[in-house]
């Protein structure tokens, strides 16, 4: 599987915290602390541009994390900073346990169903709180509740396939 490149979504500046130049900081790992493992940062601000960063800080707040950055030293500087988006490679997260899965890895895998019709491809996945619902995007969008093994029967990378039990009529 071809992960060169990818890049994965870990998080998100919300404004600044205090008058310091620390970031209210949304982290979408488990547990949200997890986000400072995985460095070096690329920062992708609002207008796209992007840089690296390393050394990034941070500690539990009483409505999220609380960040501190190299070089942002002042309230100015951090809410300048706001709406910046965290991201890191693909290859910095460590591999998933068995039976879990990044969504980055499953995107661009072809979707069928156990009778072998053609889905297309994984287009993108997202979470319903109640589950999380894989996009097949091919002559139609289907969305397909990601849960094993009612709906989604196997994952196979080698064979670049997801085999789904999915009515090709709903």
């Amino acid at each position: 599987m071809d992960t060169q490149g990818r890049r994965i979504l870990l998080g998100r500046v919300h404004g600044a915290f205090g008058v310091r130049g620390e970031l209210k900081l949304e982290s979408f790992t488990d547990p949200e602390r997890a986000i400072f493992r995985y460095q070096p940062w690329i920062l992708r601000d609002a207008q796209g541009r992007e840089r690296e960063l390393a050394g990034a800080r941070g500690r539990e707040g009483g409505k999220g994390l609380v960040a501190t950055l190299p070089g942002i030293e002042d309230r100015d500087a951090a809410e300048a900073m706001r709406g910046t988006e965290v991201w890191v490679p693909r290859s910095a997260l460590p591999p998933p346990a068995p039976g879990e899965y990044y969504w980055v890895d499953l995107e661009g895998l072809r979707v069928a169903n156990v009778e072998g019709v053609d889905f297309g491809t994984v287009s993108h996945l997202f979470s319903t709180g109640a589950n999380d619902v894989l996009v097949a995007q091919g002559d139609r969008e289907r969305m397909i509740p990601f849960v094993t093994p009612d709906y989604v029967v196997s994952v196979d990378f080698e064979a670049g396939l997801v085999t789904v039990d999915w009515d090709p009529e709903f």
